[in-house]
C-alpha cells in the first residue's frame, strides 16, 4: 500500500522523509488506540460514511461503505494565500509565519495540543453509543462524527510532529495516553471528562460542545501561523457536520415529545414518560448541563493569555477579517459584570484582555438560533412550552462566575440555595437512568425509536430507508 493510500494528504508528505517516519511511527498507536477507544462492537462492520480526499468540492465529501479501522485519516490544508500577512494583533501586516516563532513557541504548543486533545476525547466519550441507536441513520451520522474527530487529531498531530521536533513528538504520544474522564490521566478540559452514554448526551454534545469546537477553530483559522490557519479552515467543513447532526437530533426528539405531549390527556411529564418519550423538563436540564459545561471551554471571562495569544497574531477573533475593521484591539474596553463583595458589579477590562468573553458571546447567538429551531417545532405542533438558555453565569466551573452560584436566570445565590434547586436545573440520576430506559437499539431498515422521530431527509441522497450501517 502507497503512502498515499495510508495517509491521503495535501502537504507533499512523500517528499519529506522526516515527517513521514515520524508519522509511521504514530499510525500503529494511533490504530491501536483506535481499537481499544473507538466506537465498541462495531470495528468489522461496513458503514457508509464521507472521506475526505483532497480539498477540493469533489474530493473532500467522498461517500463509500469503509470499515472504520480502514478509513482514510487524511492530512489536509486548505489553500494557502500567496504573499499571506499576520492579520491581527502586534505583528499586524507582517508576513505570516512559516514556521514557529521561538518567543511564541510554548503558547502555540499549548493552543495546538488543547484542541487535540478534545478530538480523541469525544471519540472515547461515545464509544458505546452504538449499542443503544435509535436507527441506522443516527447510527451512521454516529460514526461519521468519529472518524472525522479522528482525522482532526492527525490534523493537530500533523503539525506537532512537522513544526516541533521532538517535542511534537512527545506530545503526539501523550494525545494517545490520556482518557476522557480517567482519574489519573484525564483529558485536559472538563467537558470531555464527562460521561456521555446515551444519545440525548451525544446530540447535546454535539450542539453545545462541537459548537464550541467551531468557535475555536473558527479564531485559529485567522492565525497568522499559516499552516495552523490553514489546517483549522478545512476542519471547519467537517465540524459543520457534527453540530447538524446535534441541533437536528434534539429537534427530532423535542418534535416526537411534543407529538406524545399532544396524544396525553393533560402533556404531563409522566404521561410522556409512560407513552415512551423523553419530557421536555428531562431536556431542559441537559440542555442547561451541556451548554454550561461547553462555556467553560473559552476560557476566563478575563484572561492575560487571550491578550497574549492575540497580540502574537497566533489566534483571532471570529470571523477577524469579515467582521472587524481595527485589527489591533488595543484601545477598546469591554464591560462585564463580575462578583465583588457579595455583588455583580460591572468592571471595566481592556479589550484585549476580553477576547475569550468576546468569542463566548458569539457562540451564545449560536445557540440561541439553534433553540429558535427546537421551539419553532414546539409551535409547529401547537405545544405551548419553550425551551431556553440559561445564564452564561450559571453552573460555570471557569472563569469569573466559577467560585460563585447563580440561578438560571444569573442571579446571584448561596451555595445551600443552589445545593436545594440545582435538581430542578441540571439532571440527576434518576432522570439520566430513566433516558437510559429508553436507549434500546433499533437497527431494522427504515425503523426508529419511539423518542425521536425520522429525520427529514437521509444522508448523500440516500433515503432514511438506505441501510447505513451492514449488520
Amino acid at each position: 500500500m502507497s503512502l498515499y493510500d495510508r495517509i491521503p494528504n495535501n502537504v507533499d508528505l512523500a517528499n519529506d522523509p522526516q515527517l513521514q517516519r515520524a508519522l509511521e511511527k504514530w499510525l500503529p498507536n494511533y490504530l491501536a488506540w483506535w481499537h481499544d477507544m473507538g466506537p465498541e462492537g462495531f470495528q468489522s462492520k461496513d458503514v457508509y460514511l464521507r472521506t475526505a480526499v483532497s480539498v477540493e468540492p469533489d474530493g473532500w465529501a467522498h461517500f463509500d461503505f469503509v470499515k472504520m479501522p480502514e478509513y482514510r485519516w487524511g492530512i489536509f490544508l486548505a489553500p494557502g494565500r500567496p504573499g499571506a500577512t499576520i492579520g491581527f494583533g502586534d505583528f499586524l501586516g507582517k508576513p505570516a509565519y512559516q514556521e514557529v516563532p521561538g518567543e511564541f513557541r510554548n503558547a502555540l504548543r499549548r493552543i495546538i495540543v488543547t484542541q487535540g486533545d478534545t478530538e480523541p476525547a469525544s471519540v472515547e466519550q461515545q464509544r458505546r453509543l452504538g449499542a443503544t441507536c435509535p436507527s441506522l441513520y443516527d447510527l451512521r451520522n454516529l460514526f461519521q462524527v468519529n472518524v472525522e474527530e479522528g482525522r482532526h487529531l492527525w490534523a493537530m498531530v500533523y503539525i506537532l510532529q512537522k513544526f516541533f521536533g521532538r517535542d511534537g513528538r512527545e506530545e503526539a504520544e501523550e494525545l494517545l495516553q490520556r482518557r476522557s474522564g480517567d482519574a489519573d490521566k484525564p483529558r485536559i478540559l472538563g467537558a470531555f471528562n464527562q460521561p456521555c452514554d446515551d444519545w440525548l448526551n451525544f446530540y447535546a454534545f454535539t450542539m453545545f460542545t462541537d459548537r464550541d469546537g467551531k468557535y475555536q477553530l473558527a479564531s485559529l483559522a485567522e492565525s497568522g501561523f499559516e499552516a495552523l490557519a490553514r489546517t483549522c479552515q478545512f476542519m471547519l467543513t467537517e465540524e459543520a457536520h457534527h453540530m447538524f447532526v446535534g441541533e437536528s437530533g434534539l429537534e427530532r426528539i423535542v418534535k416526537r415529545t411534543a407529538q406524545l405531549m399532544k396524544q396525553t390527556a393533560h402533556q404531563s411529564d409522566d404521561e410522556v414518560r409512560s407513552a415512551g418519550g423523553i419530557p421536555l423538563s428531562i431536556i431542559q436540564r441537559y440542555i442547561n448541563f451541556w451548554y454550561s459545561y461547553s462555556l467553560d471551554l473559552f476560557g476566563g471571562e478575563i484572561s492575560s493569555n487571550s491578550a497574549d495569544f492575540f497580540a502574537a497574531g497566533l489566534k483571532g477573533r471570529y470571523l477577524e477579517q469579515k467582521k472587524y475593521e481595527d485589527h489591533n484591539a488595543q484601545e477598546g474596553i469591554f464591560t462585564l459584570p463580575v462578583v465583588e463583595n457579595g455583588k455583580l458589579a460591572d468592571k471595566e477590562v481592556p479589550l484585549r484582555n476580553a477576547l475569550n468573553e468576546v468569542l463566548r458571546q458569539e457562540y451564545v447567538k449560536d445557540c440561541e438560533r439553534g433553540l429558535a429551531r427546537w421551539n419553532k417545532a414546539l409551535e409547529e405542533e401547537k405545544v405551548d412550552t419553550r425551551l431556553v438558555l440559561p445564564s452564561t453565569r450559571f453552573h460555570r466551573h471557569q472563569g469569573e462566575y466559577a467560585n460563585s452560584w447563580f440561578d438560571i436566570a444569573g442571579n446571584l445565590i448561596s451555595s445551600e440555595e443552589f445545593e436545594s434547586r440545582k435538581e430542578g436545573w441540571l439532571p440527576g440520576d434518576e432522570e439520566r437512568q430513566f433516558v437510559r430506559t429508553l436507549m434500546q437499539p433499533v437497527t431494522q431498515l427504515g425503523k426508529i425509536a419511539n423518542w425521536i422521530s425520522p429525520p427529514k431527509s437521509g444522508v448523500g441522497g440516500k433515503s432514511f430507508e438506505f441501510e447505513y450501517v451492514r449488520l
